[in-house]
């Protein structure tokens, strides 16, 4: 019996069949596990290897149809081969020797170890295998089709169709979610993660979001004597600055600096010359509910900086700038002329006290918090908002795993919070869970 089977030719099969397994599983694994984005770039810079690897995944269930095929025929290869040659060696007996030791070797050597290294070098591996594989691919590919075709009416039978495919995801949610996980790992610092979010965000975020309030405009009055004009807009911070008339409502015009100072220059700097109203810029309208992104075209199309925002009934809003929407993307941008961030102080016992016209965005930028934004815009709108109450000062609320307690407030308007995270898994599982806001005496 052993003539006819000699134990070490056939055990020289045997292991390269083994290693033809371990060299299609770990194939498997590095091209479904490569970065696309980063073959991608290889590519650019004139990688062959990456370019092999590129014309491998485009066609994803032609790659793994070939691989499935090519580990499937060695694996079964081999298991015959070791059940023929320990039956001839021990009997029946030695089809349960070839099972036990067959499972051994193909998940340790042919399984578990080829996809580990993979998984840890998945670039690497996928372009040391890609010149092979693709042939294999080719040599294969009458039989996938075949394979293909099969599985495609089988899932049909159960209504499932995968001719039309669709991500639900965006090109968007998946760069947010690589931006979340690089940063989580450590990979990306977290001014860099704010600068990458805030640029895919700007489709997600309107004007009103991040506007000046308009109790917060400073305007002029042109009923004003032009030398009390001009001495407050020279006094001003601002270089432009909203003309109106009787009520600040009725916007005329935009005083430009520039355009003050060269008329005046022009005057020979006789104020009583000066008309103010004939200097000034048209206004620039947008809808409160203008996109970030939108407003950001509009603005380099119409060589804008500046634009008032209004309600669907006319009613001025408030006010957004330029600067206003490169600051979601880089951050906070201060000259000589701007004042410190105002409204977010930390407290040496963890806590933090917070005016309540902060808007929610900042906070969670300045904090590297996760306050919920989608409905109120500041801090204390989301209060009231969750509590449904408009509050009294002491009063405290925990949500969304933070305590909030109401320090000051005019009239109904929350001036004042002071807020602080809440400690403990009880709270953490409140918020997943997504329980309703308790009242604190």
């Amino acid at each position: 019996m052993t003539e006819a089977y000699p134990f070490w030719p056939a055990a020289a099969v045997i292991a390269v069949l083994l290693a033809m397994s371990a060299f299609f599983s770990g194939s498997e694994t590095a091209l479904t596990a490569t970065s696309r984005a980063r073959m991608h770039k290889l590519e650019s810079d004139g990688d062959g290897r990456a370019r092999r690897v590129n014309a491998l995944i485009r066609d994803r269930e032609r790659m793994l149809g070939a691989i499935l095929l090519g580990n499937n025929l060695v694996n079964n290869s081999a298991s015959v081969l070791s059940g023929a040659l320990l039956g001839a060696m021990f009997g029946e007996a030695g089809l349960i020797y070839a099972t036990v030791i067959m499972t051994a070797l193909i998940v340790v050597f042919s399984e578990v170890t080829p996809k580990t290294l993979a998984i840890a070098r998945p670039d690497a591996f996928a372009m040391f295998v890609a010149p092979i594989m693709r042939w294999i691919v080719i040599v294969f590919a009458p039989f996938t089709r075949i394979v293909q075709a099969i599985v495609g009416v089988t899932l049909k039978l159960f209504g499932i169709d995968t001719s039309a495919q669709s991500s639900p995801f965006s090109a968007a949610d998946e760069l947010r979610g690589a931006v979340d996980l690089h940063h989580e790992e450590g990979g990306l610092e977290r001014e860099r993660r704010d600068l990458f979010r805030g640029a895919l965000d700007l489709d997600n975020i309107r004007v009103e979001e991040i506007m000046i309030h308009r109790k917060s405009i400073e305007m002029l009055d042109l009923d004003l004597p032009t030398r009390e004009l001009v001495s407050l807009a020279l006094k001003s911070p601002h270089t432009r600055l909203p003309l109106f008339r009787e009520s600040p409502d009725d916007i005329v015009g935009i005083l430009h600096a520039k355009d003050l100072l060269r008329a005046i220059w022009d005057a020979e700097r006789d104020l009583d010359e000066l008309d103010v109203n004939d200097i000034s810029r048209p206004p620039y309208f947008v809808p409160e509910t203008t996109t970030l992104q939108e407003q950001l075209d509009a603005f380099k199309l119409k060589q804008e900086h500046f634009a008032l925002v209004v309600d669907e009934y006319g009613s001025i809003r408030g006010l957004v700038t330029l600067e206003d929407i490169l600051e979601e993307i880089v951050g906070e941008i201060e000259d000589e002329y701007d004042s410190p961030v105002q409204g977010v102080r930390p407290q040496v016992d963890g806590s933090v006290n917070v005016d309540g016209d902060v808007t929610i965005r900042d906070l969670n930028r300045a904090l590297d918090w996760s306050l919920p934004d989608e409905e109120a815009v500041t801090i204390a709108g989301l209060v009231i908002h969750d509590a449904q109450c408009i509050p009294e000062v002491g009063q405290t609320f925990s949500f969304h795993n933070f305590r909030f307690k109401i320090l000051r407030r005019r009239r109904n308007q929350i001036t004042a919070l002071k807020i602080a995270p809440l400690a403990g898994d009880g709270a953490a599982q409140a918020q997943t869970n997504g329980a309703a806001p308790q009242q604190e005496n």
